[in-house]
């Protein structure tokens, strides 16, 4: 949208029928939808699933804020987890605190089955570390980063703005509706960075409102489908297609756009998964035979739930004294599960085949 058109008049939901249900948005409905199903079906697989839920947190808790040019390694994030918490770097600390957000927004998912505006406005608040709330200052527009041009110019009345939001949470919520709900999440994630409503974190708490409506729609169990790294590969195009849809009111392509986000993710998941479970039983095969009398399923689940684990995690989660979890890491890393590093006066154990698998 150029300088002279800002004044584009978001509408409210729902758009009409014949505009998001094409022949080729139901044809690729189907495919996202079965990818999907299979996604839930082999997380399953996986015993304990906080395994499963922290590592892929992580990664798309940097994925994501690197959409917004905020980056970080992997590395600090986990040594901010597990160490220095007040030595962080500003990225690394944004980085934290949206998985702080994923969390917090889980936990309100699975009390409540639903969401209210002010949920949204506690998770961006956890995002962004700031109590700011909705924009109430007119003036937010949205440019070209590269021409500075203006590409959009959102709702800029406060009352406008929590009009739409009611009505984007009324539809978020809604469980009856004989509209496929991954179409319904394309036509809700658009709806929300449109009505763009804080002055800051808007994509990335748009990206954790589409895990949270998967978990209430029950497509999933737990926050483990991320589009962001499918966002991150294909970063102007999702950038057009939105504009796009505001300038013309044409949904198909972004909502094709956003169910193809969801099957090449959900594939990409299972795979992440399967290589997950199989070097889980690697890992519990090589402990049992080099080393039995350190073997505990505990202390190997341990090392996957926390990839930089330390003494006192082993202490917590075996009831163990501090001396006998020391000997019990140092034991795994000379059968070369893991590998120690000192970080200040503290020694990590970090499970580099595990990080490896999460990386790719």
């Amino acid at each position: 949208m150029g300088q002279n058109t800002p004044h584009f008049k978001l509408e409210e939901l729902p758009p009409l029928r014949e505009k998001v249900e094409t022949l080729e948005i139901l044809r690729q409905t189907a495919k996202s939808t079965a990818a999907l199903a299979e996604l839930k079906g082999t997380a399953k697989t996986i015993p304990n699933q906080a395994m499963l839920i922290n590592a892929i947190v992580l990664q798309e808790a940097k994925d994501s804020s690197e959409i917004e040019n905020i980056i970080t390694t992997q590395d600090e994030i986990y040594k901010a987890l597990t160490v220095n918490k007040s030595k962080i770097t500003p990225e690394t600390k944004e980085v934290v605190n949206y998985r702080k957000a994923i969390f917090h927004g889980f936990d309100l998912v699975k009390k409540q089955g639903f969401l209210r505006v002010n949920n949204i406005v506690n998770i961006q608040q956890e995002l962004v570390d700031k109590k700011a709330g909705i924009r109430s200052t007119p003036g937010t527009v949205l440019k070209n980063d590269k021409t500075g041009e203006v590409v959009y110019t959102p709702p800029q009345d406060k009352a406008e703005i929590l009009d739409l939001l009611t009505n984007f949470i009324d539809h978020f919520n809604q469980i009856e509706n004989d509209l496929s709900p991954l179409i319904n999440l394309a036509i809700l994630h658009y709806q929300f960075e449109s009505i763009h409503p804080f002055y800051d974190g808007n994509g990335r708490t748009g990206r954790i409102l589409n895990i949270l409506y998967l978990i209430i729609h029950e497509l999933i169990d737990v926050p483990i489908l991320y589009l962001s790294s499918y966002i991150i590969e294909n970063k102007p195009e999702y950038y057009h297609l939105i504009n796009r849809t505001n300038r013309k009111g044409e949904w198909e392509e972004w909502i094709l756009f956003m169910l193809k986000a969801v099957e090449s993710t959900s594939k990409d998941t299972i795979t992440k998964i399967t290589n997950i479970k199989n070097q889980l039983d690697k890992t519990i095969v090589k402990v049992q035979t080099d080393s039995p009398k350190v073997y505990r399923k505990e202390l190997v689940e341990l090392l996957f739930e926390q990839p930089y684990s330390k003494i006192e995690f082993v202490v917590d989660k075996l009831n163990v004294e501090r001396k006998a979890a020391s000997r019990y890491l140092r034991e795994l890393e000379s059968i070369g599960i893991v590998e120690s590093q000192k970080v200040g006066r503290e020694i990590l154990y970090i499970n580099r085949e595990l990080i490896e698998i999460l990386k790719r």
